[in-house]
């Protein structure tokens, strides 16, 4: 992993020495991304740098990084995973490799390859800039899924990029104002939206995509990648048995086990103990990872939070060197250092306990393999089968919807599991669009506080919401909820928030479970295999059933969630009455001061909880103070 910056301006008439000099200031910003080495390469009045986390080619692969004849120089951040085949693909074709690295590769193969087809060439999770001199341009590319981030700003003839926002504001030609229109969606889905961020003219290289700048040419972008669709053409729905899917789902997250094990330095995992991370755990232990280090973090709370007893079941099935943390409330001390590495606001309570699990996995190894992305390919969510659930009473005739509500009220809290509210709240929504009703599933701030904090803005999210999902393809329901949680939250929640709270500590994470090839064969499976009533990631669990525990396989579906209600009703309470309750607090400059004290007593008054609402105004809060805004 590393930090990449750059820009061009010999557009403008900027020299390669004054150039040079803004890049390596943004380099500055980005050194917790790469503490080992920096580097840049410039010329013909353009500079690209990179701070260097060392995980492969540990001798020969500090940066600045070119090819032979010195005319393309490469920065990458992240992993190529096919390196060496590529690499061994190029010898043949007569090029001298300096390096036994990844970054170098990229810069022979620019030689002769569109940007498109570059990108295309690369399997791994990366974020790409090349400058050719020769041709004066600047090619930036960013993996298929976006695990890795990328900004950039163009303006004046002028472009300028950098793997996170504060390496941007860190080049003097780039402004920094607040976009003040992407609240409505922040506080809707707790982050702001590709390309969007809550800095104007600031925006994000789309995932699949490169943006090629040339010599009097706006920036354009390129897409090169899509997000495989069930039933387009080469992706039919596999006939098979569900004993043959499981066996292919093995075989495609064994090897994306193995590719993802190559590395000069220790390498461990997350172990939260659900089906994902102890999937990924027993698949390191066949691979022959030895010693195999694990990590784990939980709560002292009786409210479902904490999970340690179940990472240990599998730590001690596979005998890993264990390491577990246990956070308490005071952790929150932490938020302005969360919102420094997001850069932007973040609803997204979890990067709290992923801070400080990669902060205590980084003192033992350099890499960790995660389960991320395991419930957005095999449908882990309980919103899944709840949408599932909804459709179904929506093809109700009318009359016997509307007397639902009143069967529902006589269900015991108890009932399967405690889904008694959820089925509740479910019945009492029917009526609307699915997609606003899906909307108010996923919401950190619920519809009615958003439209007394913001006014009829706050609506604004909803339409969009509900003009997307009828272009979202599929086959069926939930192949097309799968197609939208891929382009939304895990893009633009679960990998910056993996991204930054790792890069915060120079860790290294990598997801199997987000490989192309295990993605295109869940894609093709019949949904039913995935999920069947309230029976999530059915063919992931037969997939593992002989090297798992049957407590792993058969547990409900925990989120790496933090006791935010209990927090701030108790031990944080008055942290609240002194950021968001405080006359002076900035985000009263945007939303209505007097909505802001509704949520707060509601929530201190106990009827209703509004934990993860009041950590959204809480990051929002932090964030408007350090900008000064």
């Amino acid at each position: 992993m590393c930090g990449i910056a750059g820009a061009v301006e010999s557009w403008v008439g900027g020299s390669t020495a004054d150039t040079e000099a803004s890049v390596w200031r943004q380099l500055a910003t980005l050194t917790h991304r790469g503490p080992d080495a920096t580097g840049v390469f410039a010329g013909a009045g353009a500079a690209i740098g990179q701070t260097r986390l060392s995980i492969i080619d540990l001798v020969t692969g500090d940066p600045p990084i070119a090819n032979a004849d010195g005319s393309i120089g490469v920065a990458l951040n992240g992993e190529i995973y096919n390196y060496r085949q590529l690499a061994d693909t190029l010898r043949r074709q007569g090029h001298q490799l300096k390096t036994t690295g990844d970054t170098e590769v990229l810069a022979h193969l620019a030689e002769e390859r569109s940007p498109i087809e570059l990108a295309c060439d690369l399997d791994g999770m990366f974020a790409f800039a090349v400058w050719d001199r020769g041709r004066h341009r600047l090619v930036l590319g960013r993996d298929r899924l976006g695990k890795k981030p990328l900004y950039y700003w163009s303006g004046d003839g002028c472009v300028v990029f950098a793997s996170e926002i504060k390496g941007l504001l860190a080049h003097p030609r780039v402004p920094r104002r607040l976009n003040v229109g992407i609240l409505p969606d922040y506080l809707a889905v707790g982050y702001a939206p590709t390309p969007d961020t809550f800095f104007q003219d600031i925006h994000s290289v789309p995932p699949g995509h490169v943006l090629v700048a040339e010599e009097g040419q706006a920036p354009r972008l390129q897409r090169y990648w899509e997000p495989p669709v069930a039933g387009e053409p080469g992706l039919n729905i596999l006939d098979c048995t569900m004993a043959e899917a499981a066996r292919r789902v093995r075989a495609e997250l064994t090897g994306a086990v193995e590719r993802r094990l190559v590395a000069d330095v220790p390498l461990g995992a997350f172990l939260s103990g659900g089906i994902d991370s102890s999937a990924i755990v027993a698949l390191m232990h066949q691979a022959g990872v030895a010693p195999l280090s694990t990590f784990t973090i939980g709560f002292e709370d009786q409210t479902g939070f904490d999970e340690r007893q179940y990472a240990n079941l599998v730590a001690k099935r596979f005998g890993t060197d264990h390491t577990e943390l246990v956070v308490r409330p005071n952790a929150t001390e932490l938020v302005e250092d969360l919102v420094w590495h997001h850069d932007q606001p973040f609803g997204d309570s979890s990067a709290l306990p992923t801070y400080l699990l990669s902060q205590m996995t980084r003192e033992h190894v350099t890499v960790a393999l995660s389960g991320d992305g395991g419930d957005e390919v095999f449908a882990g969510y309980e919103r899944f089968a709840a949408a599932g659930l909804l459709g179904w009473l929506q093809q109700l005739p009318g009359p016997v919807r509307r007397g639902l509500p009143q069967g529902t009220a006589m269900l015991s809290p108890s009932w399967f599991s405690g889904r008694a509210r959820s089925l509740q709240r479910l019945v009492a929504n029917s009526d609307r669009s699915f997609a606003a009703t899906y909307l108010s599933w996923i919401s950190y701030v619920p519809e009615q506080w958003r439209v007394a904090l913001l006014g009829e803005s706050a609506k604004n999210t909803a339409s969009r919401f509900e003009a997307q999902w009828p272009l979202t393809p599929g086959p069926s329901l939930l192949h097309r909820l799968l197609l939208l949680n891929l382009t939304s939250y895990l893009l633009d929640d679960l990998l910056p928030k993996v991204d930054r709270m790792s890069m915060a500590h120079g860790l290294e994470v990598r997801c199997p479970f987000l490989d192309p090839a295990v993605l295109e064969l869940a894609t093709r499976l019949p949904a039913s295999f995935k999920q069947r009533g309230f029976a999530l990631k059915r063919v992931l669990k037969v997939a593992m059933a002989d090297l798992l525990p049957p407590e792993i396989l058969h547990r409900r579906k925990r989120g790496f969630g933090v006791p935010l209600d209990r927090w701030f009703r108790e031990d944080l309470a008055g942290y609240v009455a002194a950021t968001l309750g405080s006359p002076d607090a900035s985000v009263r400059q945007y939303l209505a001061g007097e909505a802001v004290d509704d949520l707060i007593a509601e929530h201190q008054s106990g009827r209703v909880g509004h934990g993860n609402a009041l950590w959204t105004l809480l990051t929002l809060e932090i964030f408007l103070r350090k900008e000064g805004w």
